[in-house]
């Protein structure tokens, strides 16, 4: 997909790179000037051109409220760079051959939200080149998939496991909160005391009733360990973001931390999978193993 993902100061670093076969006068033209940012940008920009310069971000469907920014360096046509909402982006161009290399960086500290920050600056820079190039930019993949393919890129599936032993996901699902409610319940409506629905356990954690249910938003369960419960598995979900739903999935106590992170790593990704349309039946064991391995390797 042509972009990384690294940390730097304690925040995330997003970096794209693009070559482009337009001189550097013409693309610096288009990614400071107004007038062709309206061709590509996500937003509608008004800037006071020099450094220190006030910028004002519009979205003409209302979608997003207007923001503020401000212009942090203008080296004409080499950088141009900016805060956007707290944000910082920076363009920088250099010649490569006739053409130009674009190097965008895009600096943020939610990294559950690298996958949708991604497809989106992913998606704008396709719609830079097309405009450089005076042709229509094509149909792009659904934006789930695009989504979940940055996710796998960029290892967004990672779980940890804490000090205490609690094993830990979180994860970004590029689809609204009722979908994702609906794809873990089905279509009995859970209650404390019951059975939790079975798209919530795997079988390498035996699952004890429901101890706490909040419909949309949790659902909590006893793990068994010889059949007495051994500590939680909980799954709370976020809703109300264009991006989608933030699920935050957690077991305490795991008696087998590394299998523990393994089998809700492949769940997690069933899930993703089965919300884009995507079947996998039976449980994908090879999957779960190699997970397994690679968070072997990770604890050492």
């Amino acid at each position: 997909m042509n972009g990384s993902l690294h940390t730097a100061g304690g925040r995330n670093v997003l970096r794209f790179e693009r070559r482009l076969a337009h001189p550097v006068e013409k693309v610096w033209r288009a990614v400071t000037e107004p007038a062709e940012l309206a061709h590509w940008f996500p937003a509608m920009v008004a800037m006071e051109p020099r450094v220190g310069g006030a910028m004002r971000f519009t979205f003409p469907g209302g979608e997003m409220d207007p923001t503020d920014g401000t212009v942090t360096e203008l080296d004409p046509p080499r950088v141009f760079a900016f805060v956007w909402a707290g944000d910082p982006l920076r363009i920088e161009l250099a010649p490569d051959g006739e053409g130009t290399l674009l190097t965008f960086t895009y600096t943020f500290q939610d990294r559950p939200m690298a996958g949708s920050y991604a497809t989106g600056w992913h998606t704008c820079l396709d719609a830079l080149a097309h405009a450089l190039a005076g042709t229509a930019p094509q149909e792009p993949a659904p934006y789930p998939e695009r989504h979940d393919a940055f996710v796998e890129e960029f290892g967004l599936g990672e779980g940890t496991a804490g000090e205490d032993g609690t094993v830990r996901f979180e994860r970004l699902l590029p689809h609204p909160a009722e979908k994702v409610w609906a794809a873990l319940t089905g279509p009995d409506a859970p209650a404390t005391g019951g059975e939790p629905p079975l798209p919530v356990t795997n079988g390498y954690v035996p699952a004890g009733p429901l101890t706490e249910v909040e419909t949309g938003t949790v659902l909590e369960y006893a793990w068994l360990s010889d059949g007495v419960p051994a500590g939680r598995v909980r799954w709370e979900l976020t809703g109300g973001h264009p991006a989608g739903t933030r699920v935050v999935l957690t077991q305490t106590r795991p008696g087998d931390r590394t299998t523990a992170l393994a089998a809700w790593h492949t769940q997690l990704e069933i899930l993703a999978d089965h919300l884009r349309g995507v079947t996998r039946c039976p449980w994908p064991k090879e999957r779960t193993e190699e997970l397994r391995r690679h968070y072997e390797r990770v604890a050492r």
